[in-house]
């Protein structure tokens, strides 16, 4: 059967708080004819993520383009060839591309990568966040054996990988911080964390002295705030810390009332701290290393995928409403 219209999900109208339903509309468009070098994908999954909250807003510090009223919304995605004439590419690949928020995508050939059939047990651990998460652990953080580890937003997509990935680096110990007890049982019964911190449920800082009485040697840091300055607070000497997300400012409601994080940079020079930013687009090189671990950790059961799955384009707007309000544990992936 001929299919001649697919749905998109477009941007409706900037946000002055919080992600709600009605910031999007779902339109019906017709599916377009690939012409010579272009690729016409049939989207399977998409994931959503914290950033694109922050790229709803006109104007954003991240270094990526804003979403443009009444046009689609973009975003990790992958699909099946359609048609792609004249390139390289056949009716059938699997393909991973940033177009995501539609059920169809056209695209020139060089925007859509071609994944090796076969190699995730579950197509959609393609669009795991692990890239990052093992960027900030082995590269950013320096993650060595027998190193008390911290990573703040320990249940996001991101952080529900990391603690895994400093595992497999010889963490010996690895505490998580999250915002609900219900989460933080989660993350130590199924993830290996040892303990947790609970944002709202005392001082940070007084939290993460109990959980590592001996300090912390690496941070992998998601949220910035208090939270990042705890864990410098409690850092020891040598310590590396990367900086990895900035959910403290990129969720706030009002930016104006975002989380600033002050530090003593004297104290950070007396002990010798590393204090790194480090962001995916600069190791791009590390989504290939990924893909063959966590393909191989899936199936020996050494790594696990946590991630809640909505079904259908008109679920995006929940998917990433509930992503924001913290309803999840782990990425949040929209089959389509």
């Amino acid at each position: 059967m001929t299919i001649h219209t697919y749905r998109e999900v477009r941007l409706a109208a900037r946000p002055e708080g919080p992600v709600e339903d009605d910031l999007f509309e779902i339109a019906e468009v017709p599916v377009p004819e690939p012409e010579p070098g272009q690729v016409l994908v049939r989207n399977t999954h998409m994931s959503v993520a914290a950033v694109m909250r922050t790229l709803m807003d006109e104007n954003t510090d991240v270094p990526m383009d804003s979403f443009e009223l009444g046009a689609p919304l973009g975003g990790p995605a992958i699909g099946e060839v359609v048609a792609a004439p004249g390139t390289e590419l056949t009716p059938g690949d699997l393909v991973e591309h940033r177009l995501g928020w539609r059920e169809y995508a056209l695209l020139d050939a060089g925007q859509a990568h071609r994944l090796e059939p076969g190699l995730m047990p579950d197509p959609a651990a393609y669009l795991s966040q692990g890239p990052t998460a093992l960027m900030g652990i082995e590269r950013g953080a320096e993650v060595r054996s027998g190193d008390t580890v911290f990573v703040t937003g320990a249940a996001g997509g991101v952080g529900s990988l990391a603690g895994q990935i400093a595992r497999q680096f010889g963490a010996a110990r690895v505490i998580g911080s999250t915002g609900s007890r219900a989460k933080a049982d989660r993350l130590i019964g199924e993830l290996g964390y040892d303990a947790v911190v609970i944002r709202g449920a005392g001082p940070v800082e007084d939290q993460l002295r109990e959980a590592a009485p001996d300090g912390v040697d690496a941070v992998f840091d998601n949220v910035g705030g208090e939270q990042l300055t705890a864990a410098i607070a409690v850092a020891n000497a040598g310590a590396r810390i990367a900086i990895v997300g900035a959910l403290a400012s990129q969720l706030a409601t009002d930016p104006t009332k975002a989380a600033k994080t002050e530090i003593d940079t004297l104290s950070l020079l007396s002990r010798n701290i590393t204090l790194r930013g480090i962001a995916l687009y600069s190791h791009l090189d590390l989504i290939p290393q990924w893909n063959r671990r966590f393909a191989e950790g899936l199936r020996t059961g050494t790594l696990s995928f946590p991630h809640a799955r909505l079904r259908g384009i008109e679920q995006a707007p929940q998917a990433l409403r509930e992503l924001t309000e913290g309803r999840h544990l782990g990425a949040v992936i929209v089959e389509l």
